[in-house]
């Protein structure tokens, strides 16, 4: 636009200028400003039709940017959701692994009973045949103890107990898991008896209780199989009561003291759900539920 109004200027000055002047006083400067100013008005236009050009350039990757900006928006959207429901899905997994375990350790647990049991047969057996031949734990007689015999043999108490464990029979094993610590409380099984028989307070929602007994297989059976696991449902149990600072300290010593068991996996996930981090220091010692 510019460049035709200079073009035009132009062209009303020399239309000024002829008139006011002869033909042949037309001198050869103003014929050499004409020319000059028809190559400016040319360069102008040339200039303003590739500003045009190169705005239209502009404007087309402009536009190509703004749509490669809204579909990178779309794809991280759907990443984003990508990831969340492959972290519910993880959480998922880890619960059902979680269970696959509990049942492959109370399997072990009976395997070993079993094993023990046929080792014990015999002596079971031969015991039993002297007691009889002398008379000993025969109900009703006089002077001598019945007691023991009322008794069934360990294995077989803690068999009978864990199989009506596995079938959700909770109060007839917890009366034989209690049976079992009385009869037999310094035997190889006796702190998984223990274990049990807070586990099953747990399902059953007397939290108070379970933490309690709980920290019995703790302090009573240090060495057991079952230290884990009673370290990690105590933790579940205080949170439950509403005793969260208590239950997160409880899954923080789980890990410091069993880094690598999938029990210190499962406080981890459980410590990552209520927002608190992992590995921070417990208090020195634990204290019990009285």
């Amino acid at each position: 636009m510019k460049s035709k109004k200079i073009v035009a200027i132009v062209a009303v000055m020399a239309l000024a200028i002829g008139p006011a002047t002869p033909a042949f006083a037309v001198s050869k400067e103003i014929v050499q400003l004409q020319t000059q100013v028809q190559a400016l008005a040319d360069q102008m236009a040339r200039m303003q039709q590739s500003f045009d050009e190169r705005m239209g350039v502009m404007r087309n990757l402009i536009e190509q940017s703004t749509d490669n900006v809204n579909k990178l928006a779309i794809s991280v959207d759907q990443v984003q959701k990508s990831l969340g429901q492959q972290t519910n899905d993880a959480s998922t997994k880890v619960d059902q692994v979680s269970g696959q375990v509990q049942a492959l350790h109370d399997s072990m647990d009976e395997l070993k009973v079993r094993l023990a049991k046929l080792s014990k047969q015999l002596d079971d057996m031969q015991a039993a045949s002297t007691n009889l031949n002398a008379g000993v734990g025969v109900p009703g007689q006089p002077g001598q103890p019945g007691q023991q015999l009322q008794a069934p043999p360990p294995d077989v108490l803690y068999n009978n107990a864990l199989r009506d464990y596995n079938a959700a029979r909770y109060d007839l094993a917890a009366g034989q898991f209690a049976d079992f610590l009385k009869f037999y409380p310094t035997t190889e099984l006796a702190g998984n008896a223990q274990f049990y028989l807070a586990d099953i307070e747990y399902r059953q929602g007397n939290f108070e209780q379970a933490v309690r007994d709980y920290d019995k297989v703790l302090e009573q059976y240090p060495g057991g199989n079952k230290g884990a696991s009673a370290q990690l449902k105590k933790g579940y149990a205080l949170l439950e009561l509403g005793r969260q600072q208590d239950g997160i300290r409880e899954l923080n010593a789980l890990i410091q003291r069993f880094p690598r068991s999938q029990e210190a996996t499962q406080a981890r996930d459980r410590l990552k759900k209520l927002g608190a981090t992992s590995g921070s220091k417990p208090s020195a010692a634990r204290r019990p539920v009285r």
